[in-house]
């Protein structure tokens, strides 16, 4: 067992996303996932996170497709569970001409059922700004 076997379920589910593959996307994803994701709402549960269509909804508001790297992630893997966490980039067009360069901070934990890696939680999310506007701050680079 090596960083490099959870790191290929972590690449393998970020080309699905480039390719627009729900189906691939949520494959990497356990039954019972629970995603802290960036859009509302607060937490996403099981089949709730793995929907396809809702994904392939969104993956229609990109023009061309959306890319999302974990940037050198860390690795921490004892036995049957993995935590990879780091700075995330996001980059794409949207359908109505903006475009999207930003960096978030991603936690995926996974977990090896039978051979099989899963990931079983992650966690997005933006700083936010201290100033009282209660803004996400998007806009950071590392």
């Amino acid at each position: 067992m090596s960083e490099g076997d959870v790191l290929s379920v972590i690449r393998d589910q970020e080309d699905a996303t480039a390719r627009g593959d729900a189906g691939a996307n949520v494959n990497a994803m356990s039954s019972d996932v629970v995603m802290f994701d960036l859009p509302p709402p607060l937490v996403y549960r099981g089949e709730q996170a793995r929907n396809i269509e809702a994904l392939e909804a969104w993956f229609a508001t990109w023009s061309d497709g959306v890319k999302v790297h974990l940037v050198d992630p860390q690795f921490i893997i004892e036995g049957d569970l993995a935590v990879a966490f780091g700075l995330s980039r996001m980059t794409g067009i949207k359908t109505d001409g903006t475009k999207v360069d930003s960096w978030s901070r991603r936690t995926i934990v996974l977990k090896r059922n039978a051979g099989i890696w899963k990931i079983v939680h992650e966690h997005s999310s933006f700083p936010l700004a201290m100033d009282g506007s209660g803004r996400a701050v998007t806009d950071l680079l590392p």
